[in-house]
């Protein structure tokens, strides 16, 4: 399972615009040999993202758990996000509501106990474009987001456990 990547579009029915009936869908697994508390601990903590994860820089602008805004950078793109779940050691709810040509941008992080030990890590996301067109551009550039995201949890939490 380690490095699948699954992709599946969703028809917005009643949408008329062609890129509006199109919500693009994202969905990336991994499998770390961590325990999901023990990814959870990785994930849970914003302050450590840098160290691991695909962003220069991470803070905390309000908040914490539901309701947190932070602000990540990553090269040039600044992106703000804001929490709505937040549910230890399962599910991690997030949306992004700045810093990219994007709406309705919502992600979750799914940790799963696997039977024969360890975790597998879901990492779903849907959005809709703001620029018709590009929603095919987007979706291939956030997917390689989420995908080095969630490879890199499962190595950091794999080299804690």
């Amino acid at each position: 399972l380690r490095g699948q990547c699954l992709t599946s579009v969703q028809r917005d029915p009643d949408r008329t615009r062609p890129e509006e009936a199109i919500m693009p869908r994202i969905d990336v697994r991994a499998q770390a040999h961590a325990s999901p508390q023990q990814v959870w601990t990785i994930l849970a903590d914003t302050a450590s993202w840098p160290d691991w994860a695909p962003f220069d820089e991470v803070a905390v602008e309000q908040g914490h758990e539901v309701g947190e805004v932070r602000r990540l950078r990553s090269g040039r793109i600044t992106t703000r996000e804001r929490i709505v779940g937040f549910e230890p050691p399962r599910r991690y709810v997030y949306e992004i509501v700045s810093g990219l040509p994007i709406r309705e941008y919502v992600a979750e992080v799914l940790l799963s106990p696997v039977v024969e030990g360890g975790t597998e890590v879901r990492w779903k996301a849907s959005f809709r474009a703001k620029v018709p067109g590009t929603g095919w551009v987007l979706k291939r550039l956030l997917q390689g987001a989420l995908r080095k995201g969630a490879d890199a949890l499962v190595r950091r939490a794999d080299g804690f456990s």
